[in-house]
C-alpha cells in the first residue's frame, strides 16, 4: 500500500511494512448477485484488512518513539498489531475476551504479543486506557467509549483500498461499495480515499456505501435524524465476532448519509449460508463477518435499493482460517469409509449427491 505514500502520513522508506495492500479484485458472477466484485483483503500478510491499519499505526509509532503497542481486539486487529509490532521490534499488549476465536488468539501469541483475556469486554478498554495514561502505551485500537474510531494514522491506510479499486476499474469507480462494519473505520477510510481521488479529478464521482452490520446501530441511526448511532445490544453474541460491537461511530454514519448509502442488519443464518456459498462457488473461504456484504447486497438487490445493472464491490475482510467455527456447523461431517470401492461410491452418492458415471 505504500506505493500511495503521497496520500499517507509517512514515506514508503520509513514504513513498517509486511507487503500489505494490492489485494486482488475478483469478479464473482456465480454468486447470482449481478455485477459484483470481491476485494479480497484476506490476501494480506496476517490474512485481514487490519494489516493496512497496523502498518500505518506502527509506522507512526516508530516515528513518535513509542515503547509499547497496545490493542483491544476480538481478533484481527490484535493479530495485525502483534505482527507489525514484531516487525518494528516493539513489545505488544493485546486485550481480548473469553470466547474469542481460538485461532485468532493463537495468531496474536505466535507473533509474540502479551495476550490478556478478560471476562467483561468493558475491562479491555478500562485496562488499556489506564496503560495509555499511566505508561504512555501507543494504542492502535479504540480504548474508550463511545468509540470515535481506531488509531487515526492507521485509518489512513484504509484509503488505499479505494485507490486500488478505482485504479483496477480504470478510474471509473463502482456504483456501490459494501462493507462489513463494526465501528466504521474502513468505511470512513475508503470514503476518504474516493473523496481524495474526486478532489484531484482522477474520478468524476464517488460510490455509494452500504454498512452490513450485526447490531443494527447504523440501521437505527439511518432511520432517524440522530447525530450519534445508538447502542443496540444483542440478545446473544453474533458468530461474526469481528463486527459484534453494539454501537457504531459518528463518522460511519456520516459516510452513509453523505454518500446516500444504506445500512443493513444481518443475522447468523445468512452469515452461515454465505460462508458456505462463497467457499463452494468462488473458492474463497471467508471469516463470518466478511460475508455480511453479500447478504446485504442480496437483500438490497431484491428490494430495488441497488439496481440490477449497478456494479457493487464487496469488501471481504478476513480469511475463514481465522475462525473455522461457522463452516464446521454449516457442513456435515465427512463420511467414514473402508478400502472398498463400492463403499466409497455409495458414500459419495449418499453424503454429497454425486454419482460416478
Amino acid at each position: 500500500m505504500w506505493r500511495w505514500d503521497a496520500f499517507l502520513p509517512a514515506t514508503a522508506g520509513d514504513a513498517v511494512s509486511l507487503g500489505e495492500g494490492d489485494t486482488p479484485l475478483i469478479e464473482a458472477p456465480k454468486l447470482g448477485l449481478g455485477d459484483i466484485w470481491i476485494k479480497d483483503e484476506s490476501r494480506n500478510p496476517t490474512w485481514s484488512f487490519k494489516d493496512r491499519l497496523a502498518s500505518g499505526a506502527l509506522t507512526m509509532a516508530k516515528r513518535f518513539g513509542a515503547k509499547v503497542i497496545a490493542s483491544s481486539s476480538s481478533g484481527n486487529a490484535g493479530a495485525a498489531a502483534a505482527a507489525y509490532a514484531a516487525k518494528a521490534g516493539l513489545p505488544c499488549i493485546v486485550f481480548t475476551f473469553v470466547g474469542s476465536a481460538g485461532p485468532l488468539v493463537l495468531q496474536m501469541r505466535a507473533y509474540g504479543a502479551m495476550v490478556v483475556k478478560v471476562t467483561d469486554k468493558a475491562d479491555r478498554w478500562r485496562l488499556q486506557s489506564l496503560g495509555v495514561r499511566e505508561f504512555g502505551w501507543y494504542p492502535t485500537s479504540p480504548f474508550f467509549g463511545p468509540v470515535v474510531g481506531s488509531n487515526p494514522y492507521g485509518m489512513e491506510g484504509y484509503k488505499t483500498i479505494a485507490y486500488e479499486i478505482a485504479e483496477a476499474f480504470d478510474w471509473s469507480p463502482p456504483d456501490w461499495c459494501v462493507l462489513p462494519v463494526c465501528y466504521g473505520d474502513a468505511l470512513f477510510g475508503m470514503w476518504k480515499g474516493f473523496e481524495d481521488l474526486k478532489a484531484l479529478g482522477w474520478i468524476d464521482r464517488t460510490p455509494r456505501f452500504v454498512a452490513a452490520e450485526v447490531s443494527g446501530s447504523l440501521t437505527a441511526a439511518m432511520a432517524s435524524d440522530d447525530a450519534m448511532p445508538p447502542e443496540v445490544p444483542r440478545n446473544a453474541p453474533s458468530i461474526a465476532t469481528s463486527i459484534g460491537a453494539a454501537q457504531a461511530t459518528v463518522q460511519g454514519l456520516e459516510v452513509l448519509r453523505r454518500s446516500r448509502g444504506a445500512a443493513v442488519t444481518i443475522g447468523d443464518d445468512d452469515l452461515r449460508r454465505w460462508v458456505a456459498t462463497l467457499a463452494a462457488k468462488e473458492g474463497i473461504w471467508p471469516e463470518a463477518s466478511s460475508v455480511a456484504p453479500f447478504a446485504a447486497i442480496e437483500r438490497l438487490r431484491a428490494d430495488g435499493t441497488i439496481a440490477s445493472h449497478e456494479r457493487c464491490v464487496a469488501l471481504l475482510t478476513a480469511s475463514g482460517l481465522k475462525d473455522p467455527g461457522p463452516i464446521e456447523t454449516a457442513l456435515p461431517e465427512p463420511p467414514l469409509v473402508s478400502g472398498a470401492l463400492p463403499e466409497l461410491l455409495a458414500a459419495h452418492k449418499n453424503a454429497y449427491g454425486y454419482a460416478h458415471g
